[in-house]
């Protein structure tokens, strides 16, 4: 409602991991984060913090409005599924 973040984009950074962020890392950071996003459809917490950081920024890099529909669409399926949910 803010504006503070997007329908799609990387996943919003949790306070006590940013203290622990290598510069690279921070990278993600430059665009706001999604309700949903690559690394939400790519395994979620099946997936390592440096792949997580790897897909984020690889969809900051390939951001088009075909990779934000492709992963809206394998968001609900993925919800109903439970894939990567702990």
């Amino acid at each position: 409602l803010k504006g503070e973040m997007s329908l799609v984009g990387p996943r919003p950074p949790i306070s006590y991991e940013l203290e622990h962020y290598q510069d690279w890392h921070k990278d993600r950071l430059k665009v706001k984060p999604g309700l949903t996003g690559l690394w939400q459809v790519s395994g979620r917490s099946s997936v390592g913090f440096d792949e997580m950081v790897m897909l984020d920024l690889y969809y900051i890099g390939h951001w088009n409005l075909k990779l934000d529909l492709k992963i809206m669409a394998r968001t609900l399926p993925v919800m109903v599924k439970g894939e990567g949910a702990y």
